[in-house]
């Protein structure tokens, strides 16, 4: 059975901290570098129902994608819902590690695994990191699909295939534009337009965009929009994770025993599609 500090030094060869955004906050939050680990949880989101599922399959190390303190604080108190998570996981010692930013641009990263959960073909990051030789790593993915569809048809397919969520798939453009190449970035994407439509790939696949750069982008280009929940995009990472922690365990004979929490920690739980009736087909008047 490995020391905390054997699995958290592996972890890092995966994700170095080192390439991290400098905004970011990733490494290891809690945990005694001389306890054993056998039961390592991965998740999205180090939210308290999150711990609580790790307490109760009895994880000793909790990994997951979004930071539990992004910004400075003073307190960890436990009236405070984030202290709450750190009492639960150092009463019950389990140690929490972090790999955002740095998972973000890993090769594979987060966007690999999207790619995988729709089944594209990767051809290439959308932006790729100026440091990497090879260069497989860094921000996005462009990828081809089998075989051609409709962006209506490509939506569907996307809701389809990542975890279900209460917003599901938005799309923007003409919903009978042909696509073939699409780009995909895991989870907010719409700093990435520029790199998008010089990619000239014909749709663009991420979460969290907002009105005004959508709108935008619709009007500059053909480009179509899919816009799914940010927890859905980057869900699959949680997986792809795991294995390549299984495989490093499998190499040391370590004998760990990994989960990926199905928990959907995505905080919206209800959509309502709009229904237009024969009297009012728009805007109010």
């Amino acid at each position: 059975m490995p020391a905390l500090s054997e699995v958290l030094s592996a972890l890092d060869a995966l994700w170095p901290a080192e390439r991290a955004e400098a905004w970011d906050a990733v490494g290891t939050v809690c945990g005694d570098p001389e306890a054993p680990v056998q039961r390592v949880l991965f998740a999205v989101d180090p939210v308290q129902e999150i711990v609580d599922e790790a307490v109760k399959i009895g994880a000793d190390l909790l990994v997951t994608h979004h930071p539990l303190y992004l910004r400075g604080t003073t307190t960890v108190a436990a009236s405070t819902f984030k202290g709450k998570v750190v009492h639960t996981l150092i009463k019950n010692d389990i140690a929490l590690h972090v790999a955002h930013t740095n998972a973000d641009t890993a090769d594979p990263g987060v966007s690999d695994a999207l790619a995988g959960a729709l089944d594209l073909r990767v051809l290439r990051p959308l932006v790729p990191d100026a440091s990497d030789p090879a260069g497989r790593r860094g921000l996005g993915r462009v990828c081809e699909l089998d075989h051609p569809m409709t962006l209506a048809e490509f939506a569907r397919y996307a809701a389809e295939r990542l975890p279900a969520t209460a917003q599901g798939i938005r799309a923007a453009g003409d919903p009978d534009r042909t696509v073939r190449t699409v780009a995909v970035s895991g989870g907010s994407g719409d700093s990435l337009f520029d790199d998008v439509r010089a990619a000239g790939v014909d749709a663009f696949l991420t979460a969290d965009l907002r009105h005004h750069p959508a709108s935008e982008a619709t009007q500059k280009s053909p480009l179509g929009l899919l816009d799914a929940a940010h927890w859905a995009t980057e869900w699959p990472w949680c997986e792809q994770a795991a294995a390549q922690l299984d495989e490093i365990s499998d190499r040391h004979g370590w004998d760990l025993r990994t989960h990926v929490s199905r928990t959907v920690t995505d905080p919206w739980t209800a959509h309502a599609a709009s229904s237009p009736t024969p009297d009012s087909p728009g805007a109010p008047n």
